[in-house]
């Protein structure tokens, strides 16, 4: 067994991941340095926690795509919980591999000269090494890049997640708001997903950074459910409390608007090309791979997702 207290390094600390990931840590017994790329970042991180929480969180400026900045980090860790990653970008697949793929390879390498044997990757489910898909080939890369690395290494690669803050479910809820009683549904809707929630992945987190017996495993993390893409728009609307007609929308039509906002770098659009090409790939695991693994159930998406009644902005921890 490991050290029942750690001192971890957060990577993505300020993120959504990282949001929910990083007091948990704390209440669970860990101190917590949070790498940030900027002051205004890690007074997000800081801003989340309550005052006996920050008094085991300490603030290290750096950048996973920086490595001179990364010993400083690493210095008196004893464990790595690399959480950065983006999950699309504008310039057609190059800042993705930078941060996603080489990101992660920088990490490793500075904890194997480090000294630092521990190392939990945020993976995801259902990707895969294809170069037509950007996000999914630059995170199948960097998964193959942890397991090589000769690390105590811990895959978490959940589905799609929700949560206060999430971005996939709040990008949905926030064209709902801008549709005036239309939302479009991207082709039949028939893509297949495993909602996860984010506190569920906080308590997988927890419980695998204390346990060797998880050293050198990928654990698929999904839901107790498949939702379709279709299903999953039904649930934000009974989520938000609101009602709209749902109008399957051709995906050429779609990719080709997208393409348009992504040539003008539109960053308003919710959906990028990229991910377009995704959906031809289903994003579902064993839907008892979570009790497998770790022994318990996760949490149903239905009625979970009752944030989206408030914008991002609203959903922090003390927002009014």
């Amino acid at each position: 067994m490991f050290p029942v207290s750690s001192t971890i390094l957060v990577t993505g600390a300020s993120g959504f991941v990282g949001s929910h990931l990083v007091p948990a840590l704390i209440d669970a017994g860990h101190d917590v340095r949070a790498l940030v790329r900027t002051a205004g970042a890690g007074d997000l991180v800081t801003d989340r926690l309550s005052s006996a929480q920050d008094a085991h969180l300490t603030l290290h400026l750096g950048d996973v795509t920086r490595p001179e900045t990364l010993p400083a980090a690493l210095d008196g860790a004893d464990t790595i919980l690399h959480l950065a990653a983006i999950p699309r970008d504008w310039d057609g697949g190059s800042s993705l591999r930078l941060i996603n793929t080489e990101g992660t390879r920088f990490v490793v390498k500075a904890a194997s000269e480090g000294g630092v044997r521990r190392f939990v990757h945020l993976g995801a489910m259902g990707v895969v090494d294809d170069p037509a898909l950007h996000y999914a080939s630059s995170k199948a890369k960097a998964i193959e890049l942890v397991k090589a690395s000769g690390l105590d290494w811990t895959i978490l690669s959940p589905s799609v997640m929700y949560g206060p803050r999430d971005g996939f479910f709040n990008i949905l809820a926030n064209l709902v708001r801008l549709s005036p009683g239309v939302t479009p549904i991207t082709g039949n809707g028939d893509a297949r997903f495993q909602p996860f929630a984010v506190a569920d992945l906080a308590q997988a987190a927890v419980q695998v950074l204390g346990d060797d017996r998880y050293v050198g495993r990928e654990l698929l993390l999904g839901g107790p459910q498949y939702w379709t893409y279709r299903g999953i728009v039904e649930e934000v609307l009974r989520g938000m409390g609101t009602r709209r007609f749902l109008v399957p929308m051709p995906v050429p039509v779609i990719r080709l608007v997208a393409a348009s906002a992504e040539a003008a770098t539109l960053r308003f659009f919710p959906v990028a090309t990229d991910q377009l090409r995704q959906l031809k790939l289903d994003n579902i695991g064993p839907l008892d791979g979570v009790r497998d693994a770790l022994g318990w159930d996760p949490q149903p998406m239905e009625g979970n997702l009752t944030h989206l009644q408030r914008p991002v902005r609203d959903q922090e921890p003390g927002a009014a």
